[in-house]
């Protein structure tokens, strides 16, 4: 059909020529309603969307060995379904003098994630907790060493303690 032929047989039906394959021999179109049809395309389109959430998991140093694996577990299905997740060590009373004990928790949940996670901030002292954030993605084999953690947090600590000793300069 002529585009000419074409033009008017939109108009009289109140819709739209949209060409479906340009590069087609001959060109195809469709008479649509262009508005409903970008419309639904949009709404299909936000369907589809998945918006990345952070979880949160948080244990003791104390956690049996069963109850680790279902933190595990809790772990890599958040990370299969693209969600971050922020997993907190809580130090309990003294607890906190064995900060060691739960650094290597937080190795043991690395190794066994790491084939579908990955460590984006390296574990951080926060008060009584210690934090470390891990993303979906391959490479958490890559994470620095306990060593070379324990370098940087000390590190952390010397620039702290100069910022106050800044301060405490000050008038």
């Amino acid at each position: 059909m002529p585009l000419a032929q074409a033009l008017e047989e939109a108009r009289k039906r109140n819709l739209d020529l949209v060409e479906v394959a340009p590069q087609a021999q001959p060109v195809v179109c469709r008479l649509i309603d262009f508005g409903k049809f970008k419309y639904r395309q949009e709404k299909r389109e936000k369907k589809r969307q998945h918006t990345s959430k952070l979880k949160e998991i948080r244990l003791t140093t104390q956690i049996e060995k069963h109850d680790l694996e279902t933190k595990i577990r809790h772990i890599r299905r958040f990370l299969e379904h693209d969600d971050k997740v922020r997993v907190t060590v809580i130090f309990r009373g003294r607890e906190i003098l064995h900060m060691d004990r739960g650094h290597e928790l937080l190795d043991k949940i690395v190794q066994a994630v790491a084939d579908i996670g990955r460590v984006e901030q390296v574990p951080k002292e926060r008060g009584k907790a210690l934090q470390m954030l891990l993303v979906p993605g391959k490479g958490a084999a890559s994470a620095a060493p306990r060593s070379e953690r324990r370098e940087a947090h000390d590190q952390e600590e010397d620039a702290q303690g100069h910022r106050q000793a800044l301060q405490g300069d000050a008038p």
